[in-house]
């Protein structure tokens, strides 16, 4: 008998041609439903609907068409197939199952080709309405995959559009038939993606009921592999490059445009570089980073003068570091990237005569990330049996529900300093200081053990240019001690979160020495 294909594809990506050589080159029959069996005839193939196969139409609007015991019979039957024969041997399982399939009139399926309704898709659409999202919850699709995954002894399911090449060179090098090692591998790819839509749905479903009570009462993380990485932090640490949910998002959507192979520390500071960037629309802006830290943090009238000021901030450390850009490159800006070693460029586009020039520096990563902005919901990590997860830190600053609490009143212009620094400073290592003028980056302390130290180190980095400045910490100030260091050298605002029980001592020193001091409120601590 001839081996039996079952086809239903909600991507028909490669599908006919895959439906062609399983005919013509194998000579498979052919089921299938809906628009895949449209599909299919109108390419001039031959195949029987699911409703003429089963007897039973499909039912509720299409919502029912697969779920019938000739589908799943002949899907989860033991016992080999014409494309297989390296299965378990005859046992009383297997000849009662196939005694079930004679006399129900069931002919047992040697290949399932099912992917899934596109519910990724559809909930990343703008306006999409909670009905509309249910209706693309896929119920057959999933029920054939893991059925078939389940009995990859006996049959191959096939739930991705580029391993279809890879199946036909598998029955052309071994006569018609599959090997036991290829289904299984392609079982577990199957278990990997129905878990990984159960997952996209789970989610969507706990965000659309969530309160402010809090997170989901369970968290599930997946992601599919999309790169092996040389190593991790360290060369004796193995890693990868996963990819969440089935849409390219984030990283996994930029286009590199040149330059080796990212690595596992590249793409952490990275993301380290687009959450500063994301900072900052209004005006033109640059941000250099070395180890997830800023080194220079600038905004300018052009993005020429916005990465020269960043570079200027601290030219040393700037060397070998990151650079995110909130605008296009344009061939001045890549004039300026291509006088230092950097290691990565992002940026929103890159105009053509850019990457003409950035082209003379080829080991350069330069990417394209038209939604610099689009972070994650949540950061993750892991510790030792389980998961700490929290809301990401993307709280908008407002600095109108700010608190001055000094005699002296921030003018306009330090106002507007105040909340540039602040800025900075969320995406600077605890302890944090950070100190800025004209909209750039002087001095920086960041990850100290205590903040006095980040005070001192923010100063010397900054050196004499200090006078008129403006300083941020991340934390409050228990003790008066670096209010005062800070006006020593010239500093002229302070702004911090407040709540600590001495706040009084700090706002106390700020108006002796004349400084002002503005509360913010909000707490920017990142370990």
């Amino acid at each position: 008998m001839a081996p039996l294909a079952l086809l239903s594809t909600s991507d028909k990506t490669g599908l006919i041609d895959l439906a062609r050589s399983l005919v013509e080159e194998f000579g498979f029959d052919l089921i299938s439903s809906g628009g895949t069996a449209k599909a299919l005839k109108e390419a001039g193939l031959p195949v029987t609907k699911v409703a003429d196969y089963t007897g039973s139409p499909e039912i509720l609007g299409g919502r029912v068409k697969t779920l019938h015991p000739r589908i799943h019979g002949g899907i989860l039957a033991r016992g080999a197939r014409e494309t297989t024969g390296d299965g378990v041997a005859p046992s009383p399982e297997v000849d009662q199952d196939l005694t079930d399939l004679a006399n129900n009139q069931i002919r047992s399926i040697d290949l399932v080709v099912v992917n899934l309704y596109p519910f990724e898709q559809t909930i990343a659409q703008a306006n999409v309405t909670l009905a509309e999202a249910i209706e693309q919850i896929d119920i057959g699709g999933p029920a054939m995959l893991r059925a078939s995954a389940k009995n990859f002894t006996y049959l191959t399911v096939l739930c991705n559009p580029s391993d279809y090449d890879a199946y036909l060179q598998e029955l052309r090098q071994n006569g018609g038939k599959t090997r036991l090692e290829f289904r299984q591998a392609r079982a577990l790819q199957a278990f990997l993606h129905t878990a990984a839509y159960d997952r996209a749905i789970s989610d969507y479903l706990a965000q659309q009921a969530q309160t402010e009570a809090g997170l989901p009462e369970q968290f599930a993380v997946s992601g599919t592999q999309i790169q092996a990485l040389r190593y991790g932090e360290n060369p004796h640490q193995p890693a990868a490059w996963y990819q969440t949910g089935t849409a390219a998002t984030g990283w996994s959507s930029a286009q590199k445009l040149q330059g080796k192979e990212l690595s596992y520390n590249n793409l952490v500071d990275l993301e380290a570089a687009r959450r500063i960037i994301a900072e900052f629309n209004d005006k033109p802006a640059a941000a250099i980073l070395k180890h997830t830290n800023p080194c220079g943090v600038a905004l300018g009238e052009s993005l020429t003068e916005a990465y020269q000021k960043a570079f200027a901030a601290d030219s040393v450390s700037a060397f070998g570091g990151i650079v995110a850009l909130n605008r296009p490159i344009d061939a001045a800006t890549a004039t300026e990237l291509t006088q230092t070693f950097l290691e990565c460029v992002v940026a929103p586009g890159c105009e053509p005569q850019a990457q003409e020039i950035l082209a003379a520096k080829s080991n350069l990563r330069i990417l394209v990330l038209p939604e610099l902005a689009t972070g994650p919901e949540y950061t993750v990590k892991a510790i030792a049996g389980g998961l700490l997860v929290q809301a990401s830190d993307d709280a908008v600053e407002n600095p109108q529900n700010w608190q001055v609490v000094t005699e002296k009143q921030p003018t306009p212009a330090q106002l507007e300093e105040l909340l540039f620094a602040w800025k900075v400073c969320k995406h600077v290592k605890s302890n944090a200081i950070v100190v800025t003028r004209d909209r750039a980056t002087l001095g920086i302390g960041a990850g100290q053990m205590n903040r006095v130290g980040s005070v001192k180190i923010a100063l010397e980095q900054a050196a004499a240019n200090t006078q008129g400045a403006i300083l941020a910490s991340d934390g409050f100030f228990p003790f008066d001690d670096s209010v005062r260091t800070a006006a020593a050298a010239g500093v002229a605002a302070i702004v911090q979160p407040g709540g600590s029980l001495r706040d009084k001592d700090s706002i106390q020193a700020a108006n002796e020495l004349g400084l002002v001091m503005v509360l913010t409120g909000i707490r920017h601590f990142l370990h």
